[in-house]
């Protein structure tokens, strides 16, 4: 179907649903008029036409997040006699009685840009939503990288014209539908580094994919349903000047619980996975409820201090200054009690809560409260499971009878995982999620989101001691081969060190053992071989609590450590003080086990600065296994982490929580969370996963678990064989020099696809901790690793060629290349930097002549291979030209000879361009000195620098486009591809 017929269908949909079409709006002088009345009409004033002049200056702004509170707010406009206007854009009271309309084809011509933009949508005559339309197969990244580029265009419509207002973008090929939310530069750039911005497609409120563009636009681009996104289910996250859309199930849950507080029905529960977001669907439910009179209170309700403090700092992150630390019981009963807006909603801890309910308390908060107990109080619990079963529950509903609670779980209480009984007489049963809550709101499971790819699945070895058979469930493997396992596989679990992995042990005495194993095991490692790098191993544990009330309240999550403690805890302390001073010394700390709260959050923030690359902060201060024993395995999440080691029983909820710390999304370089099981839990894993899985079209093993072994060989075996056949047919052998040999951009682009899914694959297989010594001969038989290397090196080439061209626009760029998503990062080695690479040359140039342990033609091809080397590789490669093999430079003469080379390189290209130009090439130089310093462009200094050619107006602006075409390359590759501002004037 050609892109014009689903652009026609799409208006007919759209006119359907009763959106006025407005074929007669195609340029911005018909819109700013279109405007003009609608703002009119709405605010029932009639605008002289330099009041309209002025208010058009005041409302556009390039500021995303201004422009998106201006829509969704009263402003103030000042007449000319003097008086104020106060108005709004939009009918803010109800979304639905805003004029709806459809343009098509706008076309902005401001300074040199010339987009058409497929479709707009209008409200009361303001863009909000634009639809680009594709013919193609989209890729979901390629498509936003498309309207970044358009938003980065110089003289683009977006900062400068009533498309400033745009909320959402809407990208489709027809059957493939996907939207995301405008943002400023700093939320709205393409990092292939990370992962792309959050992107979405609709679903059902029983998560069905709703991805047609018919469908998507009958139920997201209803006009009320519409008007709802924006004004309702938009979060304008203050603190980082944000937009932010909710996710399908976030709002159905939403919906959810405000429909049951309306129709006062009872309670409920959300069944909303770990990783999903719920702090965010929780906050817009406390919001939601703050504007019904009807609730008196609302009451977010976490179960530990550190929870407490997260959730809180997250729900002001949504709102700033919404949430008030409640720093002691005294402060939530007074915040209970007052009249104040600003303490409508709180957020406080399951155990202040218990206080405050207390009847024995002395300072009588029960009966200070008493006002209160008749009150509709909405209570919202976080993992419900852990902070509602027992006395609390039953206390806060004797003294709030007239109390709704809600609840939130990734893992509810089921009869099979049930712990907890409450005896009735003398009948005794257990307690589950549906006695508590009465009834499931909404779901979102795992499964839901590990195909959304919300969250990753799992890979799971179970480990088998010397490679013989599985021994039985539960059974332990000596420490020291647990130890020495983890030091031979932690390096291809973890890609390198890029990510990092948490060690669960079974209890406090095994975490206390395995600290010293470590220490002792690396020590022998590291006597036997100098080249040895030590792993960086901290471990965390909660000390006996002696009467601190803070230990004792994080101890009540931590049953395990709890038991531990009340034998022999003076053992405990002591080892626990040694653990923390071997910190100290390794980290260059100075924390006590008196203040234990502040060295858990260092361990905490250490773990999270995994995502650093190593040039920004030097390994030595990042952690690369955490040995816990209940700490960290609920509630902590790091995209840097990545592998669970798991010498400890799991089962249920408890196994879930626990692998979940590892599979929070990142991009291709983490395909899954890694799980090494050293204990024979497969019987656990299946039996948590039937559990938890929900409902689901396929067996939930299928969903979960990444592919075994050989499923993931075979798969790389038909990807090589697909790169074969493809080179075969272009008369080529599949080799790495004849890639150069294609014939044409689509040749090109089609090799590019394909070895990246080679690539991708090998990623997947490299992090596998269970390959056989078969396995590995059957991969590098099917394509060693010489060849890969070589491969990456000239697919880098091609990409960087290809790139050129999308660079230039999709105008000028053949359609099979302006889709490309080339995906570098899988191209980029975690553990080869700038560092590794001087390294080698510096090993390089001190071998002896015939005794080379790396020759001149693998150095290069490694940096060649690397997507990090991208600016430099060819300086790098003809500097290593420069050297002698036993010339014995060290590593400080290599990097300051490098550097000189660099600038010497650099240099004679600028006095090359200074000739060609016929300009100073001092002044050039100083020039182009001051843009990389400030990162900016300065067009006053431009024309500083011309001046002495003395050019009519015409001749100069010639000779700048000329100038600039030749700079822009060097300026680019200096600035290591980091935006320049003012640059994209002259980016063709």
């Amino acid at each position: 179907m050609k892109e014009n017929e689903i652009e026609l269908d799409l208006l007919r949909k759209l006119q359907e649903l009763k959106y006025e079409y407005r074929g007669d709006i195609r340029d911005l002088e018909a819109l700013k008029n279109n405007f003009r009345f609608h703002f009119e009409k709405l605010n029932r004033v009639k605008l002289t036409d330099s009041e309209f002049a002025r208010l058009l200056e005041e409302i556009i702004t390039p500021d995303v997040f201004a422009a998106a509170r201006m829509l969704r707010e009263k402003n103030t406009l000042e007449r000319e006699d003097g008086t104020p206007l106060d108005y709004t854009l939009v009918n803010t009271r109800d979304w639905c009685k805003n004029h709806f309309e459809v343009i098509n084809q706008l076309r902005i011509n401001t300074e040199n840009s010339h987009h058409r933009y497929d479709a707009i949508l209008l409200i009361n005559g303001v863009p909000v939503v634009q639809i680009e339309l594709k013919t193609l197969t989209i890729s979901p990244r390629r498509a936003m990288q498309q309207i970044v580029d358009y938003k980065n265009d110089p003289g683009n419509g977006y900062g400068k014209t009533l498309l400033c207002f745009l909320q959402l973008f809407v990208v489709s090929n027809r059957s493939d539908t996907w939207y995301f939310a405008n943002n400023n530069s700093r939320h709205f750039s393409f990092n292939a580094d990370e992962r792309f911005l959050p992107l979405y497609q609709y679903a059902s409120e029983d998560n069905k994919k709703i991805t047609h563009l018919d469908q998507f636009a009958e139920k997201f681009l209803a006009k009320c349903t519409l008007g709802q996104m924006i004004s309702r289910y938009m979060v304008l996250v203050a603190s980082e000047q944000k937009l932010l859309m909710m996710r399908p199930y976030q709002i159905y849950a939403v919906k959810a619980i405000v429909d049951c507080i309306q129709q006062n029905c009872g309670n409920g529960y959300i069944w909303h996975t770990t990783g999903s977001g719920k702090t965010l669907t929780s906050f817009k439910a406390s919001t939601l409820l703050k504007d019904n009179p009807e609730i008196e209170k609302c009451l977010f309700v976490v179960d530990r201090k550190d929870l407490d403090r997260q959730t809180r700092e997250e729900f002001n992150r949504f709102q700033e200054g919404c949430v008030e630390e409640n720093t002691n019981t005294e402060t939530l009963v007074r915040r209970l009690l007052s009249d104040d807006i600003a303490d409508k909603v709180i957020v406080t801890t399951i155990q202040k809560l218990g206080l405050a309910l207390d009847g024995t308390n002395k300072k009588n908060y029960k009966e200070r409260l008493a006002p209160l107990s008749d009150k509709r109080v909405v209570f919202i619990f976080d993992e419900c499971h852990r902070s509602q079963f027992g006395e609390n529950h039953r206390a806060i509903k004797e003294f709030f009878p007239n109390a709704q609670l809600f609840g939130f779980t990734g893992t509810p209480i089921f009869e099979q995982n049930a712990s907890y009984q409450q005896i009735d007489g003398e009948q005794a049963s257990y307690v589950t999620t549906d006695d508590i809550f009465q009834q499931q709101l909404h779901a979102y499971t795992i499964t839901h989101a590990i195909e959304d790819r919300n969250v990753l699945r799992f890979h799971v070895d179970y480990f088998k001691p010397d490679g013989k058979g599985a021994k039985a469930a539960g059974d332990t493997v000596q420490k020291r081969k647990v130890v020495e396992t983890i030091l031979e596989k932690h390096d291809a679990v973890t890609a390198n060190r890029r990510f990092n992995a948490v060690l669960a042990t079974a209890s406090i005495n095994d975490a206390i053992e395995y600290h010293s194993l470590f220490k002792t095991i690396q020590a022998e490692r590291l006597a036997a071989d100098p080249d040895f790098v030590r792993l960086n191993v901290a471990a965390v544990f909660s000390p006996p609590a002696e009467g601190s009330k803070d230990v004792k309240q994080l101890q009540e999550d931590l049953p395990q450590e709890k038991a531990d403690n009340a034998v022999e805890p003076n053992k405990k302390k002591e080892a626990l003080k040694a653990i923390i001073a071997d910190y100290n010394d390794q980290f260059g700390a100075n924390h006590s086990i008196n203040e234990f709260d502040l060295y858990y959050q260092d361990v905490q923030k250490r773990i999270k600065d995994q995502q650093f690359p190593n040039q920004d902060l030097a390994h030595k201060h990042k952690i690369d296994i955490t040995i816990v024993v209940d700490m960290l395995l609920t509630g902590f999440d790091s995209k840097y982490l990545n592998t669970l080691y798991v010498d400890k029983n799991l089962k249920h909820h408890g196994l879930i929580q626990a692998f979940s710390r590892t599979n929070r999304v990142l991009n291709d370089t983490k395909p899954y969370g890694n799980i090494l099981d050293f204990r024979q839990q497969q019987a656990a894993v299946n039996d948590a996963i039937t559990l938890f899985s929900g409902e689901s079209s396929r067996p939930p093993k299928e969903i979960w678990l990444a592919d075994t072994a050989p499923v993931a060989i075979d798969k790389l075996k038909t990807a090589v064989k697909t790169l074969d056949d493809f080179m075969q047919s272009q008369g080529l052998t599949c080799a790495p020099e004849d890639v150069a040999n294609l014939k044409g951009d689509a040749a090109r682009s089609q090799f590019i696809n394909l070895f990246k899914e080679v690539q991708r694959l090998n990623t997947q297989i490299d992090q596998y901790t269970d390959l056989s010594p078969e396995d590995k001969a059957t991969i590098e038989d099917v394509m060693p690793k010489d060849q890969l290397q070589g491969f990456r090196g000239v697919y880098l080439d091609t990409a960087q060629r290809l790139k050129g061209q999308q660079d230039k626009g999709p105008d000028k760029t053949p359609e099979d290349v302006d889709q490309l998503d080339f995906e570098f990062v899988l191209f980029a080695s975690a553990v080869i930097d700038y560092d590794y690479i001087m390294g080698l040359i510096a090993d390089y140039s001190q071998q002896q002549p015939g005794k080379q342990k790396m020759t001149r033609a693998q150095l290069i091809g490694l940096i060649q291979s690397d997507a990090k080397f991208l600016d430099d590789r060819e300086e790098i490669a003809a500097y290593i030209d420069t050297l002698t093999v036993g010339e014995g430079l060290n590593e400080k003469a290599i990097r300051d000879g490098f550097e000189k080379f660099k600038a010497e390189k650099n240099a004679k290209a600028l006095a090359a361009i200074a000739d060609k130009h016929e300009l100073d090439v001092a002044a050039l130089q100083a020039f182009v000195d001051a843009i990389l310093r400030r990162m900016i462009f300065d067009g006053e200094a431009l024309s500083d620098l011309l001046a002495p050619l003395d050019l009519g107006w015409k001749a100069r602006t010639q000779k700048e486009l000329a100038l600039m075409e030749d700079l822009i390359p060097l300026l680019q590759k200096r600035a290591h591809r980091r935006e320049i501002a003012g640059l994209g004037a002259y980016e063709q």
